[in-house]
């Protein structure tokens, strides 16, 4: 499983310029399937989004190993070219990429070993430029219908205890908690909430 956040940031490869921004609606935003010719955009957006969101709360040392290991390029590609994981990206009229969702089949939780089919929303990361648009409820959505077309009943998540936008995101999408779960980034060990939702 991997860390979920509504929270963002962006490196300098990914900044937009303040006219496009100003520009941007909700409704100029299209969701496809995500290819390989993505990885590098889903790889910064993750990588800046999870050192916005648990940069503080990590050593320098174990937040690199981790984005290495997790969002390198390299890693974002392995796991796009994996046939149990599904990607789905939201871009911008520019053809440009500003978020992204992720779902695994195969993974489990004690919490959720007897819910009937289940299946891992395992990432969901969106730019801050593009918060309050309704395009993380459109990503969460579009990762549900791709679910149940597969067969899925059951779809879980973990998400930080103390990331509470996260939380409320995925509480108001219908998901509610049904266990916790220690997540382990090189010496540090946090406690990740894990949520569930019939779909």
């Amino acid at each position: 499983m991997a860390r979920h956040t509504a929270d963002t940031g962006y490196t300098s490869a990914q900044k937009f310029h303040n006219s496009d921004i100003r520009e941007e609606r909700g409704d100029r935003i299209t969701l496809r399937a995500g290819t390989i010719g993505d990885a590098l955009a889903i790889a910064e957006i993750g990588g800046s989004v999870f050192s916005a969101t648990f940069g503080h709360s990590l050593t320098e040392t174990d937040l690199n190993h981790y984005l290495q290991k997790s969002y390198s390029v390299e890693a974002i590609t392995a796991d796009m070219n994996n046939p149990l994981m599904d990607f789905v990206v939201a871009y911008n009229e520019h053809d440009r990429v500003v978020g992204f969702a992720q779902m695994t089949q195969g993974t489990s939780e004690p919490c959720v070993a007897d819910a009937e089919l289940p299946v891992e929303l395992q990432r969901i990361y969106l730019h801050q430029d593009f918060h309050g648009l309704g395009i993380g409820k459109r990503l969460i959505q579009e990762i549900e219908n791709i679910a149940r077309s597969k067969g899925f009943i059951t779809m879980w998540l973990g998400v930080w205890e103390e990331n509470f936008k996260a939380q409320k995101v995925y509480q108001k999408a219908g998901y509610t908690k049904v266990g916790d779960h220690d997540f382990k980034m090189g010496y540090c060990i946090q406690t990740d909430w894990i949520m569930s939702k019939i779909l």
